[in-house]
């Protein structure tokens, strides 16, 4: 590939140290984040013919032009700060936690008398936290849990000393009903409700033979000490908790705390689950949804679910249960030994029960992956937009118009003469699918050739390439414009629904009086202003003129500047275009100061001299060169 001489410098002089980097395209927009051992050796192999073998990696590395490195001191530095910069940038060729969302916690606060609480701002203090929750039933159900067995208290009322002293926050109902003891009128002591905190908080990690033993213990000495009355309500918590855990499954005899995790993939979407074993017991299911995996391996996604649960989750069991192992074990072992206090290990079992409990695991993966594939299906299939009703009424079409192509021709006289296509799908703009044209075999201002050009090559691509027909084509024009689009459609076999005939829907919108034509009928067709879907169509029409607009003016822009220079000598059309895609536009390359030209690759400072000084000896007032 061709790799211009500020980035062969960069790869030139790479260090080898570990740490992240950042590759940029042509407008300086970050496409790819990666770690590295050694940077050097990693970022260099993807500008080496012999390992660019996969087609995406390829696609991906020729928009490269420019790469920012950050070293770190270590390779677990590097990895963490790879997982945030990826959530801050969002690069296209990274893998992508769906949704991007911020799952939700419990919360218990650091007050006097804690609180408990659902939130999705994890601050970085005061209080604990446990989770994420990725399925909000389950959360709704722990909560609803907690409050039954621990009578911990709801209200938003800040308590100090003080205002427990005074009394001047009443006892509410939660309290007469059992669900509270009282901490707002003194009735329990912050020692006694901080015991009953952390009795919750061993329920919410999972440690219910620890809890169950520790009050089992104060409920023999409640009763020893003849105080029945609290005794009772210990036993009372002991048995839902007993009656709780029932349910869960017994996956593993020794009690040991495990985590198991596993990946599914499938075309660009993949899923992970993760299976919290505390105790020996199944005690949740976490899963996570991730986009932009065409390209990767198994390996990769694992990994990428490893980093962003464990970024999340405060808790890190001895034991990680994986169905095989990631790209960079030790690293990532590393950074979860120094998150957790004490030595973690991969388990990669092969035979036997463990094994069973992974395959299940990535088994629940790809059930999770087929729903998610099967309620996108329904939503795309079963959602319509009331605005492509109303449109498809209005113009008495025989198909909904779910996906629509317009078309816009835009040229001063005659000059630079382009054409855009713009896609809607379910009445949204698809800018994915938008499409530009430079006019080759029209001379001069003349819009119905032009317009016959472009639907000629736009459909005899379509024709031959398998591509999906529009449900309906929208012409920015009158008659004229329509029936040489017609004609194209035609000319290439395709036949065009006439007076509500089966074919190819396609309308010309005329904006003077935004008159709708259509093909084999004389006169126009008027659609109330108020209309949905007239707005639907001005709104097509408009952003078919905008980007039509846009790629004539930057089409535009690039000649003018380019014969604005040929005047300057020692200034060529290399030096021309890096200076049209440093500034863009004569006026602003004409306002650049000798040093501000300078910084320009391949510009040295006697060059950017001449420029300068070409500019303002031509325009000594005010140096501007308007477009």
């Amino acid at each position: 590939m061709d790799i211009n001489s500020n980035l062969q410098s960069k790869l030139d002089n790479l260090p080898k140290t570990p740490g992240c980097y950042l590759f940029k395209n042509e407008q300086q927009k970050v496409i790819y984040i990666g770690k590295a051992k050694i940077l050097r050796n990693r970022v260099r192999q993807y500008f080496q013919e012999s390992k660019r073998d996969d087609l995406k990696l390829q696609v991906m590395v020729s928009k490269v032009r420019d790469v920012e490195i950050i070293e770190t001191d270590s390779e677990v530095e590097a990895l963490i700060l790879e997982s945030n910069l990826v959530k801050e940038y969002r690069p296209r060729y990274n893998i992508e936690l769906k949704d991007d969302k911020s799952f939700p916690y419990i919360k218990v606060t650091d007050e006097l008398f804690p609180r408990i609480y659902v939130t999705r701002e994890k601050e970085k203090s005061g209080g604990r936290f446990f989770g994420p929750y990725t399925d909000v039933k389950n959360l709704r159900h722990t909560l609803k849990t907690l409050h039954r067995i621990f009578p911990v208290r709801s209200c938003t009322h800040h308590f100090t000393a003080e205002t427990i002293d005074a009394k001047k926050v009443k006892l509410c109902l939660d309290y007469y009903i059992h669900k509270c003891d009282g901490p707002c009128q003194g009735l329990i002591s912050a020692d006694e409700y901080s015991k009953i905190i952390v009795q919750m908080e061993r329920f919410l990690n999972g440690k219910t033979n620890v809890l169950l033993k520790h009050m089992r213990n104060e409920m023999q000495g409640y009763a020893s000490a003849q105080q029945f009355e609290a005794a009772a309500k210990i036993r009372d918590r002991i048995k839902a908790i007993e009656n709780y855990t029932e349910s869960q499954k017994v996956v593993f005899q020794d009690l040991s705390d495990k985590d198991i995790l596993a990946v599914a993939a499938e075309e660009d979407h993949a899923c992970g689950v993760v299976f919290k074993i505390r105790d020996g017991k199944m005690i949740g299911r976490q899963h996570f949804y991730f986009t932009h995996v065409e390209d990767k391996t198994q390996q990769q996604i694992l990994e990428t679910l490893l980093k962003n649960y464990y970024l999340q989750s405060d808790y890190v069991p001895n034991e990680i249960y994986l169905q095989l192992e990631p790209d960079e074990p030790t690293a990532l072992r590393d950074w979860l030994q120094s998150k957790s206090g004490e030595a973690v290990v991969f388990v990669i079992p092969k035979i036997g029960e463990k094994h069973k409990l992974v395959d299940m695991c990535e088994r629940n993966a790809r059930l999770l992956l087929g729903e998610l594939k099967l309620q996108k299906l329904k939503a795309k299939e079963s959602y319509v937009p009331k605005v492509l009703q109303s449109l498809q009424r209005d113009l008495n079409l025989k198909a909904l118009p779910r996906r629509i192509e317009c078309f816009d021709n835009s040229n001063i006289q005659g000059s630079d003469p382009v054409a855009s296509m713009v896609v809607f799908e379910d009445g949204k703009p698809k800018k994915s699918e938008y499409r530009k044209f430079k006019i080759k075999t029209v001379d001069g201002p003349d819009d119905f050739a032009s317009m016959h050009e472009v639907l000629t090559r736009r459909y005899l691509r379509v024709l031959k390439e398998g591509l999906e027909f529009p449900d309906m084509i929208v012409i920015d024009g009158g008659k004229g414009q329509l029936s040489s689009a017609v004609s194209a459609l035609e000319g290439l076999g395709i036949a065009v629904s006439k007076a509500g005939s089966d074919g190819q829907s396609i309308i010309g919108l005329a904006k003077r009086m935004e008159e709708i034509f259509v093909p084999g009928v004389s006169d126009s067709i008027m659609i109330p202003k108020t209309s949905s879907s007239i707005k639907l169509l001005q709104h097509v029409r408009d952003e078919a003129h905008r980007f039509a607009i846009t790629f004539h003016r930057e089409r535009r822009d690039k000649r003018v500047i380019a014969s604005e220079l040929d005047g300057i000598d020692g200034v060529g059309e290399k030096r021309r275009r890096l200076l049209i895609n440093h500034f863009g536009s004569v006026k602003k390359l004409s306002e650049a100061g000798i040093n501000e030209i300078a910084e320009v690759e391949g510009i040295n400072e006697n060059i950017a001299r001449r420029i300068y000084e070409y500019f303002n000896e031509q325009n000594p007032d005010d140096g501007e060169h308007d477009l």
